[in-house]
């Protein structure tokens, strides 16, 4: 028996108001709910579920990469530039092949996380 596809990812945040702010307004992440009493919050990003929260031990803290498919980079990097996010680069392709060319650029979150925006072309 294998495990199954991915179902949620812990992003260990500091602020959580600051980080729902820029998840769900910033990158436009579907909001799901934020647990009350507790600093927990979930996002809905395709099939994988985004679980922002403050981790009860260091056992739990997270430092990720996440990797988001977008349609058009090129104007995801224009409407978050104009949003203030600031890139650590711009848009470039990473890989060649016969099926095409993957595209990247990469951002940070509030908490340090690194953000790549991706798009096959």
């Amino acid at each position: 028996m294998a495990v199954g596809a991915l179902g949620q990812v812990h992003i260990s945040v500091r602020d959580l108001d600051r980080s729902i702010a820029f998840y769900r307004d910033v990158l436009g992440i579907k909001f799901l709910f934020r647990v009350p009493g507790q600093p927990m919050a979930f996002f809905q990003a395709g099939d994988v579920r985004l679980y922002l929260g403050t981790p009860e031990s260091p056992e739990f803290a997270s430092k990720c990469v996440l990797y988001f498919r977008v349609d058009d980079l090129d104007a995801e990097y224009r409407r978050l530039t104009g949003e203030g996010v600031a890139f650590l680069d711009e848009p470039h392709v990473i890989h060649r092949d016969v099926d095409g060319e993957l595209w990247m650029v990469f951002l940070v979150d509030p908490d340090g996380h690194q953000i790549g925006l991706m798009q096959t072309r």
